[in-house]
């Protein structure tokens, strides 16, 4: 499986320089590659190679692989669109192979400037240094808010599928984030409460952006708080389901049992098409589909297997008896089933539902693997 790792570098004030100077100096160079292969009408990456790269080389000082790096940039900007030509941002990312990054040690890492090699420091979680070994390809440098960053990719072996023992259901929700069929929950009224408060926030600036201006345009400076403070809510939300997502897979592992998920393809649009206005904001505060990502490639790598179910009715049927009905769902969180009357919380109820089809789930696969093997 290939993880993104992030390492922020700690360059000294004249290497930050030499870096910005290289990063500005690649770019430069891929406008003018760019130029050069749309009037000439060449996009394949060989083809612009034969037409610009003496030029380039010359014209820009850069050493031989950062013009080939240049290049390849390039031409995969034409893969998308051919009809005009690209322009290249002033701080864009510039890609390094082996040939002009090597990593010296656990913490160190020399990459080629205009100003020569330059060895410099970086920084990063022991979860993500462990990951730098399994360290494949290219790595892109990154100019972020005056700082540089390291995106490494690194194909990180998946342990071998375990044979379950068990099996967890898992139902994600609005006030509970997470729900279990062991009866675990993962609340939301915190992750709520931040939602609420950095939409506070926002309304708050917006509201004074209408005000200091006649025309309603926000000024710069309140534009860049708002835009700061998505980013904030953004990791939050982002930290809270790799959390989640960590505990359900570690649980799992430890337990010698598969996960088993709805299939929330379309989900947002179903919901959305139900709540209120008011309502749509928690939906929208919060990514389902990333919750599941992470819990997904996690389980990967630690060799859960994830069963995905149809999705439809889980929150109506009885986990008990079977009887499906509107009306068992009694609110948010209580459910009572009409027919046998067993009182449940409805999350719980929903995520044994789940748990019960992924059981179905696999004995279908299993009887459609004996058939296979008998044909």
């Amino acid at each position: 499986m290939k993880l993104i790792v992030n390492l922020k570098l700690k360059p000294l004030e004249s290497q930050h320089a030499d870096l910005l100077r290289t990063l500005e100096r690649a770019g430069e160079a891929c406008n003018w590659i760019s130029e050069q292969a749309f009037e000439n009408k060449v996009f394949k990456q060989f083809a612009i190679h034969k037409i610009v790269y003496l030029s380039a080389k010359d014209k820009f000082s850069l050493s031989s692989q950062m013009v080939i790096r240049a290049i390849s940039k390039v031409a995969d900007s034409y893969q998308i669109q051919k009809a005009k030509q690209t322009f290249f941002k002033k701080h864009g990312s510039i890609a390094y192979d082996s040939r002009i990054l090597t990593f010296k040690s656990s913490n160190k890492v020399s990459l080629w400037t205009l100003n020569g090699r330059q060895t410099i420091p970086f920084v990063c979680g022991e979860y993500q240094r462990k990951l730098l070994p399994f360290l494949k390809g290219e790595v892109d440098l990154i100019y972020r808010k005056g700082q540089f960053f390291l995106n490494a990719v690194c194909d990180v072996p998946e342990e071998h599928p375990m044979i379950p023992d068990n099996v967890i259901g898992v139902d994600f929700g609005i006030v509970q984030l997470a729900t279990d069929s062991t009866g675990e929950s993962f609340t939301g009224a915190f992750v709520e409460r931040v939602r609420q408060k950095f939409s506070n926030q926002r309304q708050l600036l917006q509201h004074k952006a209408s005000k200091q201006t006649q025309s309603g345009k926000r000024p710069r400076h309140i534009h860049k708080l708002i835009k700061r403070l998505s980013g904030r809510e953004k990791n939050f939300r982002k930290h809270q389901n790799h959390v989640i997502s960590k505990k359900l897979v570690e649980k799992a592992k430890a337990l010698n049992s598969g996960i088993a998920l709805e299939n929330l393809e379309g989900i947002r649009k179903r919901i959305e098409k139900r709540l209120r206005v008011s309502q749509r904001a928690k939906i929208s505060g919060w990514s389902f589909f990333q919750l599941r990502e992470f819990v997904t490639y996690k389980s990967k790598l630690n060799g859960v297997p994830i069963i995905l179910v149809n999705p439809k009715y889980t929150s109506q049927e009885c986990s008990e008896c079977g009887h499906t009905e509107k009306a068992n769902r009694k609110s948010q969180s209580e459910f009572e089933c009409k027919n046998c009357h067993v009182s449940i919380n409805a999350d719980i109820n929903a995520s044994r539902n789940i748990r019960s089809r992924a059981f179905v789930n696999t004995l279908q696969s299993s009887e459609n693997i004996v058939l296979k093997n008998a044909v």
